[in-house]
């Protein structure tokens, strides 16, 4: 896989919002795959956040996106996952400034709370905004040095059926 692609998760609380992300994606001319759900029948979250989370922490991809009904499960889980910094953003300077100051590479969206127009505001900022770098490297830095105590780096593969 093409380590530009930006792969795109969600469950239910997020398919209305998915076909809007990779339309915008799809006109910047960035490559997008989607392996969220794809309906708006009742999913579990983490199963899809895995799927996303885990190809950023191997290096597969460099970012990706995550949505469900609030933003707030995916963004739970996608950061248990070493060497993700997935944020939760509801509004235009947060998708900013987690780029320029924490380096984000994963985007979570609440598919329920932001209205369709701000979350491509969001996302147009997050994708646009490059990483300040300087003295925002020492809080990686540290984040890194917790990561490598506190994360497992075989990361997790979910068990059982996707509902």
């Amino acid at each position: 896989m093409d380590p530009n692609t930006i792969l795109i998760g969600n469950d239910h609380g997020g398919y209305d919002l998915v076909p809007h992300i990779l339309k915008l994606l799809g006109e910047k001319g960035i490559p997008a795959e989607h392996v969220g759900s794809y309906s708006g029948e009742i999913v579990r979250y983490p199963y899809y956040a895995a799927k996303v989370a885990s190809a950023v922490s191997r290096g597969e991809i460099q970012r990706g996106i995550l949505v469900c009904s609030t933003g707030i499960g995916m963004s739970i889980i996608a950061n248990k996952f070493q060497g993700v910094r997935a944020s939760l953003c509801t509004s235009t300077y947060m998708g900013k400034m987690t780029r320029a100051h924490n380096d984000s590479n994963l985007l979570c969206l609440g598919g329920r709370i932001t209205g369709y127009l701000e979350a491509l505001d969001i996302l147009e900022a997050w994708l646009a905004t490059p990483y300040d770098g300087g003295r925002h490297d020492i809080s990686l830095g540290l984040i890194a040095e917790a990561e490598g105590t506190l994360c497992n780096p075989g990361g997790w593969t979910p068990s059982g059926p996707m509902k």
